[in-house]
Order: structure tokens, then sequence, then C-alpha cells
């Protein structure tokens, strides 16, 4: 099964030419009542969520869940979660350490904990001709952390936004513009979620307009 689950993703990734990505609202199994302790991988410009119960990281700007056999990224703490190419994972969230994986599946077993999960061996030949350079980087020049969006902390399982209002409540109070191709195309879909809400609700208030006026020419 987790070859024939890899093999359509990577089928999938062969005919688009930008991230692929499912449907927004994927459930993961996981359920996160508060924003989480998230503690800075050490070298990596990536965090990790040590009481967590789950492969549990934030890296430029989203929030990233390895479930043992795919991906998942969401601006907020505890989703909604959308499924990820394993062509598009950043390659800074593919070197982080077998150690900070809670959860790890059983083929991690015999790795080494101090080096990065063998990608390669996982997803196969395809996507590492594709990929080849993942774990090739220089420490040295590794970036800067993206900050955290730690205004989420005023929003735990009781109000809790849905998928409507999080875009506007991360758009006003994160000012972060990410690195990834995968995550600039998310911030552009909420860019256009957005504008899309906005001309909605222009359209809207034309038509309240329109009725109130209608009915202010009958009542003359």
């Amino acid at each position: 099964m987790r070859s024939v689950v890899i093999a359509a993703w990577l089928g999938l990734a062969s005919l688009t030419a930008v991230p692929a990505s499912a449907a927004v609202g994927v459930s993961i199994g996981i359920n996160i009542p508060a924003y989480p302790r998230l503690v800075s991988v050490p070298g990596y410009p990536v965090y990790y969520a040590p009481d967590v119960d789950a492969n549990y990281f934030f890296y430029d700007g989203m929030y990233w869940v390895f479930d043992g056999e795919n991906w998942y990224d969401s601006r907020w703490y505890n989703g909604p979660w959308t499924a990820v190419d394993p062509f598009y994972v950043p390659a800074f969230i593919l070197r982080v350490p077998v150690r900070y994986y809670h959860r790890p599946p059983g083929y991690f077993r015999g790795w080494r904990a101090d080096y990065a999960p063998r990608w390669h061996e996982h997803w196969g030949g395809d996507w590492a001709s594709r990929r080849g350079d993942w774990n090739r980087w220089d420490r040295r020049s590794a970036p800067r952390a993206a900050p955290l969006p730690s205004y989420q902390q005023r929003y735990s399982a009781n109000n809790y936004p849905g998928a409507a209002q999080q875009a506007q409540i991360h758009s006003q109070n994160y000012r972060y513009t990410p690195r990834e191709e995968i995550v600039r195309q998310h911030y552009q879909d909420q860019r256009a979620e957005q504008r899309q809400e906005r001309r909605q609700d222009q359209r809207q208030e034309q038509r309240q307009e329109q009725r109130q006026e209608r009915r202010d020419e009958r009542q003359r």
C-alpha cells in the first residue's frame, strides 16, 4: 500500500509545474487543544514540538506534520491540514534528524538518530533523481528561522477560528515573507481567498443598498 500511495503522488507531481497539494481539510488524526511549545532544532531553521505526540515541526511560516507516509502543512497549529506532494516538501524539513521524530515509522528503525531520514530510499529513484541535492548544504549558511506566529497563543480549543477566519487573522498578525515555493504558493492562495471574500462582501453590500433604495422609493 505504501508504494501505491507514493507512486500516485509521484505520478501527479510529474504532471504538474507548481507544488501539488490535496484539498484543505485533510484529517491527520491529531488534535492540539492549545498552542504547543516549540523548540529550535540546533543548527536548523526549524522548530519541533517536544510535547506533541506527533512528528510536528514549524518552518518558513508553516506547521508541518509527517504521519509516517505523507507530509501535511498548515498556517495554524491545529490545522486544517493540506497534504503536500513529496517532490515539494522543503529541503530543510527533510534534513531534520531522526531523533526529532516523536512517532517515527517502522522503516526509520536502524537509521542514525543524528542524521536525516533516508528519504531517497523511502520515495525511490524518481524522487531521488529530481531531489538529489536535498541533503547537500553548507551548515554555516543556513537561513535564520522564521519568527513564530505567537499571536496564535490567544486561540485554543474554545475559540480556535474556522478556516474562513484564519486567513484574515493571520494576515493581520504575521508579516513574515516565506522563502519556499510551496509556502509562497499558500500565501498567494490566501491573498486570492481574501480578495474573493472582499468582492463577495462588496456585492452583498451593493445588493443590500439596492434593496434599501427600492424600499425607500416605494415609501415616497
